[in-house]
């Protein structure tokens, strides 16, 4: 028999294009910088998807952060991507765009190394993939690095100096007043309310006190959502309000956190007399201080802390605030802590007796007399439900609920049905542990 054979072409290989994406950043949220970034993504856009063996993964942009932090958004979810392996190769401008940091530098390089991803940075041409790219990459870091700290004491000098001169950097606007080119003009509706609070304080009214009292004029803050104890007291700490500027209660930690730390000592402070125009008196300001004092010194123990059972662990099922122990009368209860500084009319959560939390406690561990630590070592949350609903959420995953009683009704209990009801708390345990 005589055989035929057909020769059938191969289709020509596909090749894959490399996917590339590209990193801008600037360290300022000015307008100026601003556009410049925006000009970055327009450039690296153009550039990706002109080259007809690249396939354009995106552009990835961070605005106001600087280049010695780990924690851009943007930054971290480039590489991010690059792990999920939507990304080959990454385009930077510089080594300082991508990170001052050395140690961030290399931790990433080498990180997007060892799955094969790419990183070319345009003004070093220097592919990090490339087997000299990261002994050079380690030089300029370093130098990247330095020029940071160089630029970083360079601005702590010239900061200094206009401290020293009685001048302003930073800061921000405050109730009562506005700061404009450094200089802090006076908010009259705004400066009402300051010496308002100032006088309900020296007339012996405490700060959650004041709050009730503004909530009840219809005076809303001009900067948090609602009047709290912290931002009251604030206000009443704040000696701007006399005319007087503190200068450097803050500083820098290092060039390469950048984090903002309260001066407790660590660097000179500058007061500034008469700065600009008070809303309150010196003597005004000086009393109430003098009251915070006392009735700091008055409410102050020396004795230790006492650690309650339930202190961190019971949370409110309403509003999600924690619950904190409170004396009513002759008995100890557990009430949600927003409740109790703003009111039922913010959360209408209910209290709970401090024994109905050991009872259910003991009923759900099996336990004859409260032993904390193993509680602990079971319960991680109480969240307390309306309608007297206890939810244990234990460390194994499962959730028990626990009805409890008014205490009035729980007394008229036999020993009976507390045993049964024990019983049917164990089998719900056991229970959600087989479907766990």
């Amino acid at each position: 028999m005589k055989r035929t054979i057909t020769k059938i072409e191969a289709k020509p290989r596909l090749v894959s294009k490399t996917k590339v994406a590209a990193y801008a950043r600037v360290s300022t949220g000015k307008d100026a910088m601003l556009h410049s970034l925006a000009s970055q993504v327009s450039h690296y856009k153009k550039l990706i998807q002109d080259n007809n063996d690249w396939e354009f993964a995106g552009v990835y942009a961070d605005e106001a952060y600087t280049g010695t932090k780990e924690s851009r958004t943007e930054f971290q979810q480039l590489i991010k991507d690059c792990k999920t392996g939507k990304i080959d190769m990454i385009i930077t401008k510089s080594i300082s765009r991508f990170a001052r940091n050395t140690v961030t530098l290399l931790k990433t390089v080498r990180e997007l190394k060892s799955i094969d991803v790419d990183v070319f940075f345009e003004e070093q041409n220097i592919h990090s993939i490339s087997s000299e790219g990261e002994m050079i990459l380690t030089l300029l870091a370093s130098v990247a690095q330095e020029e940071s700290r160089s630029v970083s004491d360079n601005m702590k000098w010239r900061i200094k100096r206009e401290f020293e001169n009685g001048v302003m950097w930073g800061g921000k606007s405050s109730l009562g007043y506005k700061l404009v080119d450094k200089k802090l003009i006076i908010v009259p509706e705004e400066a009402e309310i300051v010496k308002l609070i100032f006088q309900l304080y020296i007339d012996g009214h405490g700060a959650d006190s004041i709050r009730k009292i503004l909530d009840s004029k219809g005076i809303k803050p001009m900067y948090t959502k609602t009047w709290g104890h912290s931002s009251i007291m604030k206000i009443l700490k704040n000696r701007n309000y006399t005319g007087d500027l503190i200068l450097q209660k803050t500083y820098v930690e290092n060039h390469l956190t950048k984090k903002q730390k309260m001066n407790k000592g660590e660097l000179n402070k500058y007061l500034i007399t008469d700065n600009h125009d008070a809303i309150i008196s010196k003597e005004t300001f000086e009393k109430a201080q003098a009251i915070r004092t006392q009735r700091a010194s008055k409410n102050k123990s020396h004795a230790p802390r006492q650690q309650y059972p339930f202190k961190g662990i019971t949370k409110c099922g309403i509003c999600g605030s924690s619950y904190t122990r409170k004396r009513m009368r002759d008995k100890l209860v557990w009430v949600c802590s927003l409740s109790a500084r703003q009111g039922q009319e913010v959360c209408n959560a209910k209290l709970v007796p401090d024994n109905i939390i050991v009872e259910a406690s003991n009923h759900i561990l099996g336990m004859d007399q409260y032993d904390d630590t193993y509680f602990k070592s079971k319960v991680k949350t109480i969240i307390v439900k309306p309608n007297r609903l206890l939810e244990f959420h234990m460390k194994d995953g499962t959730i028990i609920n626990y009805h409890w009683e008014h205490p009035s009704r729980s007394k008229s209990w036999t020993p009976d049905m507390k045993e049964k009801a024990r019983q049917r708390s164990l089998l719900q345990h056991q229970g959600g542990k087989q479907n766990a």
